[in-house]
This record gives structure tokens, sequence and C-alpha cells, in this order.
């Protein structure tokens, strides 16, 4: 697998441990995702003017964008605890039990990739947020019975990158849901110097906003670039990073000027070369690049799509005029069966 897509995939990796200095830790300093911020900020201020807890929380959105970040700032606005896990660690019922019972008065207790909770862990879930209380079975066969637990009010924090797949029922028990949006290029130039401050790494303006524009709206994308940016000043005798920096070391990786790498290139090309353009079916273009269908949808059709490169269609996916312009490659004709997606 290539660096260039280790470095522009969204979703955590192995040295992203690293970012977590750079991770704001209040609200004043959380950049961007401004109207969910200014929302929770009232909610926040409100639960603990009455020395409540948070009303659930449910985070939607792309990885990379703050929704594990924001889980901790909530927890330090209200000045409670905080734990974490994933749903792919809550195996079985006394997985969840486990954290549930350990749980303090108002706490923030958060499950990232809420979407892949089993049936049996969700159904216990319900109870623990609508009652804060623990249905646990006490003994085996005949004699077996239902016991109720108290457990403290708590606020669940659960995040999702794929809000289709989870079910109404639980979507229901939050009371406050946020969608995250991808960054503009201005708030990520702004999260670049922030991070780069941090670092004690110098970075010149033009230099931040180039960096922006190739971090597919993505702070993580962002701090990722900036490190390895800062790694190639360095090794050049550089005490900043400068726009001949961010340059050289963007082609090193074979990132081009909107943040696509190989594999992004290669799904446009593919739709153009092999389907005329599209429309094709996302199980077909992942096959056709070597790539599962969830990671095609999960990680590169998102920005594709944001970027004004790639289309979701009735009939499947298709490229805009703007992905041949991108790619150096002419437009097919008028008559050619792509006229109502280019005029």
């Amino acid at each position: 697998m290539s660096d260039d897509f280790e470095v522009v995939r969204p979703e955590e990796q192995a040295g992203d441990e690293k970012d977590r200095a750079l991770r704001p830790r209040s609200l004043v300093d959380f950049q961007g995702q401004t109207k969910a911020k200014e929302n929770l900020s009232v909610f926040i201020k409100a639960a603990r003017e009455r020395g409540e807890s948070l009303d659930h929380l449910f985070l939607i959105g792309p990885p990379g964008l703050g929704k594990t970040t924001l889980a901790q700032i909530t927890a330090n606005e209200l000045g409670v605890d905080f734990k974490v896990t994933g749903a792919p660690a809550l195996d079985k019922p006394k997985d969840l039990a486990g954290i549930l019972t350990t749980l303090t008065e108002r706490s923030v207790f958060f499950i990232d990739e809420i979407h892949r909770l089993k049936p049996a862990i969700e159904e216990m879930l319900y109870i623990a947020m609508e009652d804060y209380e623990l249905d646990w079975i006490i003994g085996q066969g005949p004699g077996a019975r239902t016991v109720r637990i108290p457990i403290p009010p708590f606020t669940l924090v659960g995040a999702t990158t794929r809000a289709g797949m989870v079910s109404s029922p639980l979507i229901s028990r939050f009371g406050i849901v946020q969608r995250f949006e991808f960054y503009s290029h201005e708030e990520l130039a702004s999260i670049i110097s922030r991070s780069a401050s941090i670092l004690e790494i110098e970075i010149e303006k033009k230099a931040a906003i180039a960096l922006a524009r190739c971090s597919r709206g993505t702070p993580r994308v962002a701090n990722r670039l900036l490190r390895r940016m800062r790694d190639f000043a360095q090794v050049a005798g550089k005490s900043s990073i400068d726009e001949m920096t961010v340059a050289a070391g963007l082609k090193q990786l074979n990132i081009d000027g909107l943040g696509l790498e190989t594999y992004d290139r290669q799904i446009l090309r593919s739709i153009i070369e092999n389907y005329s353009g599209g429309p094709v079916g996302a199980e077909t273009l992942a096959i056709s690049i070597g790539e599962s269908q969830d990671t095609l949808e999960d990680y590169y059709e998102p920005y594709l799509i944001q970027s004004g490169l790639l289309q979701r269609t009735p009939r499947g996916r298709m490229v805009t005029l703007k992905a041949y312009e991108h790619l150096g490659l002419n437009p097919p004709k008028l008559g050619d069966g792509q006229d109502d997606l280019f005029y």
C-alpha cells in the first residue's frame, strides 16, 4: 500500500496518537463545526447550571472531523469523568455491564462506531439510556431471574460515520443530534497554524493555506500532513515550512493540489476509461480498483463528491466535468450520454 494512501486516509492510524497533544481541550479552542459547537455550548451550560447529566448526544460525520475530540471536550466542559470504547469491543453483555457499573454521576460514556453494536448490546443500552438501570440475569434455566441494577445518570455520546446503519429505536433515544461537515480551507489553515505552534515549528501563512487545500477537509489529515512537512523541512535544513517545502513534500507523497492521492485518481480514471464516465455501480467500481465497497463508500467517495468530482445518481457513480479537467482529459462530446451531467 502506498505511503500517500496512508497519509491522506482519514481514519485513525498508527502514529496518530502523537496528535493527541494537538487536540483542543475546550470548546473555545475547538475550531470549525460552528453551529454544532454553539448549540452544544448552550446545552452544556444549561445542564451544568441545573446539576443534571447532559442529554444523550449523537455525532454523525466522516472520520477524522473531531467527533472523539468533541466528546472529550463535552466531558471537560461538564467537569465529569470520561469513558471511551468502540462498538466492536462490546462483544458480550458483560462487556457493556462492566463499563456501565463503573460510571460516576453525570459522566460521559463515548461509544465510537456505534452503528456496529450487536443487537443484544443495543437492547441492553436502551434501558440504561432511558431508565438509568441495568437488566441483569441471575442464574440459569427455570430458576433464572432478571434483576434491575440502578446506575448513575450519565450521558451517552455515540459517534458514527454511517448513520443509515443505526437503528431508529437507538437514534430516537438521543436528545441531541449533531452532524459534522468537512472543514473549509480557512478553518484547516487555522488548525494547521495552531498545531505548528504546539509542535514548535514555524509555518508561513501561504504554506498553511496550501497544505489546507490538500487536507481533504479533515483536521486529522491536516495534522498528519503537517508532521510530514516538518520532516521534509528539518531534513532540508529549514527552520520553517514554506510554500516550496509543501509543494515538494506533496509531490514526493503523490498528493495533488486538491488533496487527491493515487487511489482517488484511479477511481476517477477507472470510471472514465472503463465505463465512459459512468454510471457504474459501487460494487463493480470497487472490484475494478481492488478495494472493498465499504472502503470506497466510507473513505473515498465523500471527499470526491464534496470536491465536485463525482456524483451519486440512481443509476450509479458518474464523474463530473471538473474531474476530466483535473485529470487533464478531454470530456465526452454532446450526444455521448453525458449531456445532463455536464450541461
